[in-house]
């Protein structure tokens, strides 16, 4: 069964070990990274090649950059979309793999609400959802997945009242996301796991938050019909958000895993 892994890994320099390790637990076809934060000339390609996955990268340093990697040689690639509001951010990477249309996203953080990186991420959501509603085909296979720095609804934070109306919760973040729904997409997480908290997949490093349950949902894969009807399971790798022996400190955020028929 076909098998897609997103992944924010707050630097693929650090996380190297971490991802070649699951590269190899999960066996994916195709991987979404966000927050590469390395430049395309020192992307690992070679390593990668080495554990089986052609990958391509729009990176940036020190913050940003995307990629991704796949078995097959993915094609069609697109650095960037059209109409993008921060367009000097890597932050979105397109690809077809064999009959299959990718996006990895790592969409804007927005700091506060009220900031003006706030409104930045209010406009560059509302561009996300134009562009992935007039590129794509909601009748072909695509999945856009990765860190949308957005947790949909009160079900996807650990608590919703102290949330309420902050920079990662707010309604206007989340009216974002129902419009991106509305282009033709469905939240697998959201489908998988049905009426019921979490499972979250980001946790501060601060005050034992992975520990105390503190997290949020806000690593999204959402697809059209095609992938969602045959949808298997979504699971978070959250053994990849502790600390391993050899491997060093994890990401802040778990891997997410996406199986379809």
């Amino acid at each position: 069964m076909p098998r897609l892994v997103t992944w924010n890994v707050n630097s693929l320099r650090q996380r190297l070990p971490r991802l070649l390790a699951l590269l190899e637990r999960h066996a994916p076809d195709v991987v979404c990274l966000q927050e590469t934060k390395v430049v395309d000339e020192e992307f690992p390609a070679t390593v990668l090649a080495d554990a089986g996955y052609r990958s391509v990268s729009f990176g940036q340093r020190p913050f940003n950059g995307v990629a991704i990697l796949a078995r097959e040689e993915p094609t069609e690639v697109l650095r960037g979309f059209p109409r993008d509001p921060a367009p000097d951010s890597a932050r979105v990477l397109s690809a077809r793999v064999a009959d299959l249309r990718v996006v990895s996203v790592y969409a804007v953080n927005g700091k506060r609400v009220g900031d003006p990186a706030y409104e930045l991420k209010l406009a560059w959501l509302d561009a996300l959802a134009d562009w992935i509603g007039s590129a794509f085909d909601p009748d072909e296979p695509l999945i856009v997945a990765g860190d949308f720095n957005v947790a949909p609804d009160d079900r996807d934070v650990h608590d919703p009242e102290l949330w309420r109306g902050q920079n990662l919760a707010s309604e206007p973040e989340r009216e974002r996301i129902r419009r991106l729904l509305a282009a033709g997409l469905v939240d697998l997480g959201r489908r998988a796991a049905g009426d019921t908290t979490g499972p979250f997949t980001w946790w501060d490093y601060r005050m034992g938050a992975f520990h105390r349950g503190w997290g949020l949902r806000i690593d999204l894969a959402l697809a059209t019909r095609p992938i969602a009807d045959r949808l298997v399971s979504v699971e978070v790798d959250r053994n990849e958000r502790k600390p391993t022996s050899g491997e060093g400190k994890p990401s802040d955020h778990a891997p997410v895993v996406v199986t379809w028929s």
